[in-house]
C-alpha cells in the first residue's frame, strides 16, 4: 500500500474493493482507450493495443480517481456555499422597511 503526498490511498486492491473500478460505461472506456492509443502514437510513436491502453486507463483511474472526486466535491461545496450566501443576502433584501 502506498500513499501520495496529498494523502490519497493508491492501493489497487482497496480501489477495486471500493467498487469504483467500473465507473465508466464500456463505450466511454473504449473511447478513452482510443484517445490514449492516439496520444502514445502521436507523441511517442508507440502502438498500444487494447490491453495496454486499458491498463494505462486503469492506472490513472486508480491513481487519480479519488483525488479528482474529492476535488469535485470541494468545488461543489464552494459553489453551493457561495450560492447560499447570496440567497441569504437576497432574502434580507426582500424585507420591507417598517414605518
Amino acid at each position: 500500500m502506498c500513499e501520495t503526498p496529498a494523502g490519497v490511498n493508491c492501493d489497487a486492491a482497496v480501489w477495486r474493493e471500493s467498487g469504483m473500478k467500473d465507473v465508466f460505461e464500456e463505450r466511454d472506456k473504449a473511447r478513452m482507450c482510443d484517445e490514449i492509443a492516439a496520444f502514445f502514437r502521436e507523441e511517442h510513436e508507440l502502438e498500444l493495443g487494447v490491453i495496454g491502453t486499458g491498463k494505462i486507463l486503469d492506472f490513472f483511474q486508480e491513481m487519480l480517481g479519488d483525488l479528482i472526486y474529492n476535488k469535485a466535491l470541494d468545488d461543489a461545496k464552494r459553489f453551493y456555499g457561495t450560492y447560499a450566501d447570496n440567497m441569504e443576502a437576497d432574502y434580507y433584501a426582500l424585507y420591507k422597511d417598517i414605518k
